[in-house]
C-alpha cells in the first residue's frame, strides 16, 4: 500500500484530469469544471463519529488543495438527517442558491427524502470521469439505492455489508456464533446482558431492526415495495415479537441503548458486551489496528445472508459550489483514494470500483492491501440481503420509539 501511495501521489493529477476510455460524453466538459472549481470551498456534511473517517477526509482535504485548488471543510454530523432538514429549511425560505451544504453522504431513507423533494441538483454522477472505473455490472446499488434508481444524482462511494463481532477470548470460537437472528436471540437469553444495539435513528442500530425484519417477514418480497398502512402491522409484527423477546435480557435490560457504533465498540472492548455488530466488513481489523480493540475479536455473519448496500455523495439544489463538489466526488471515486480507503489502516471501507476496469498497477495496489486478522474474505461475506424500500424504515423507527423509546 505504501508503495502505491507513492505512485499515485506522483500521478494524482494525471489520473484525475485524464479520464479513461469509455467515460461519459458530459465528461468533456470537465477541464472547464476544474476552471470553475478552483479557490471554491465544498462544505461537505458526513457523519463525524469515526475518528479514522474523519482523519481519511483530512488526507482527501489536503490531497484536493493541493492537486485542484479546492478547499474541502468536513462538517461532522450525528445524524444524516440533520442535514437534510437544513435544505429543507432553505428551499421552504426560497434560498435557491448559495446553500449551506454543498455536498453530502447520503443513501436510504434521506436520499429518498431529498429526491422526492427535488433537493438535489440534477443528474452529475455518470458525467464524472472516474466513473469509468464503477463497477455498475457487479454491484447494481451503485446505481439504484435502497430500491430507488439514483438517477446520477448520487455518486458511489463505498459498499457496506452487515457483519458481527466477538471477542472470541472471552466468547469461545467464532465458529460457535450465531448464523441467524434467530440464534443471536437464543445466545443473548443465555447471555444476558452481552447484546445491545444503538436506538434507532442511529443508522446502526436501524440496520439491526432492518436485518431481523428480513429474516422474519413472511414474505420478504413486499418489503421491496412503498410500505402501506393497512399491511404495516401484519408485516411486521414478527419483529417486534422478536424484539419483545430479546428487549429483557439486552444489556442495562434494554432500558438503555449505546448511543452509536463507537460507543457499541468500546462496551465491547470493556467487556460488556459479548456481540457488537458494523457495516463494514473491515471494521473489526480496522479498530484492531488502531488499538480500539484486542486482536483475540473475529468477525462473523449470517449464513443466509445480512444487508447490504452502497453508501454516496450527493449536491443539494442549491449549493454554492457544484463545481468543487463534483471534484471531489471524482476524487473519492478515483483508484488511489478508493485503495486507500479500502485499507484497514486507513478506513476498510470496501471499493465501489471494478477491477478488471483499472491499470494493472492499481490493481496490484488493491491486491497487496493487508485486510486485517478479523477480516472475513470477500467469499466468506456469505449473501446479500437487498435493503427495503426507504419507507419501512421509516415506519418501523416510529413504531419503535412508541414500543421502546421511553
Amino acid at each position: 500500500m505504501r508503495n502505491f501511495v507513492s505512485f499515485a501521489s506522483a500521478l494524482g493529477l494525471a489520473l484525475l484530469v485524464q479520464w479513461p476510455a469509455g467515460a461519459s460524453a458530459r465528461a468533456e466538459d470537465w477541464p472547464a469544471t476544474l476552471a470553475e472549481a478552483r479557490g471554491q470551498t465544498v462544505y461537505f456534511n458526513a457523519w463525524g463519529g469515526s475518528e479514522a473517517i474523519n482523519r481519511y477526509l483530512e488526507w482527501a482535504a489536503d490531497r484536493i488543495e493541493a492537486e485542484h485548488g479546492v478547499t474541502l471543510e468536513h462538517v461532522k454530523l450525528e445524524d444524516t438527517a440533520t442535514a437534510v432538514a437544513t435544505v429543507v429549511a432553505e428551499k421552504a425560505a426560497g434560498k435557491t442558491k448559495d446553500g449551506a451544504i454543498d455536498l453530502i453522504w447520503i443513501n436510504g431513507e434521506n436520499f429518498a427524502a431529498m429526491k422526492s423533494q427535488d433537493l438535489l441538483a440534477p443528474g452529475f454522477a455518470t458525467g464524472l470521469p472516474n466513473w469509468a472505473y464503477v463497477d455498475t455490472v457487479n454491484k447494481p446499488t451503485v446505481s439504484v439505492d435502497f430500491t430507488l434508481p439514483t438517477d446520477g444524482q448520487e455518486s458511489p462511494w463505498g459498499m457496506a455489508k452487515l457483519v458481527f463481532f466477538a471477542d472470541t477470548a472471552r466468547t469461545g470460537p467464532v465458529d460457535a456464533m450465531p448464523k441467524s437472528a434467530a440464534e443471536l436471540l437464543t445466545w443473548a437469553k443465555a447471555h444476558p446482558g452481552k447484546f445491545s444495539y444503538p436506538a434507532p435513528p442511529d443508522f446502526i442500530g436501524s440496520t439491526f431492526l432492518k436485518q431481523v425484519l428480513a429474516e422474519t417477514a413472511a414474505d420478504p418480497a413486499v418489503l421491496q415495495k412503498p410500505v402501506e398502512e393497512a399491511s404495516f402491522a401484519a408485516v411486521a409484527a414478527p419483529l417486534f415479537a422478536y424484539l419483545d423477546e430479546l428487549t429483557p435480557v439486552m444489556w442495562r435490560q434494554g432500558r438503555a441503548f449505546p448511543q452509536n457504533y463507537p460507543s457499541m465498540k468500546q462496551l465491547l472492548a470493556d467487556g460488556e458486551l459479548g456481540i457488537v455488530f458494523a457495516f463494514n466488513p473491515a471494521e473489526a481489523s480496522s479498530a484492531i489496528a488502531a488499538g480500539e480493540l484486542p486482536d483475540t475479536v473475529r468477525s462473523f455473519t449470517f449464513a443466509k445472508g445480512t444487508l447490504g448496500n452502497t453508501h454516496f455523495v450527493a449536491i443539494p439544489f442549491n449549493s454554492s459550489a457544484k463545481a468543487g463538489a463534483k471534484v471531489v466526488a471524482n476524487f473519492l471515486l478515483s483508484p488511489e483514494a478508493q485503495a486507500r480507503k479500502e485499507d484497514p489502516a486507513f478506513w476498510g471501507d470496501p471499493t465501489v470500483l471494478a477491477m478488471d476496469k483499472l491499470s494493472p498497477e492499481d490493481r496490484a495496489a488493491f491486491a497487496a492491501i493487508d485486510r486485517g486478522v478479523a477480516t472475513l474474505a470477500p467469499e466468506a461475506l456469505g449473501p446479500v440481503l437487498p435493503e427495503p424500500h426507504p419507507s419501512w424504515m421509516v415506519r418501523i423507527e416510529a413504531e419503535w420509539l412508541k414500543r421502546y423509546g421511553s
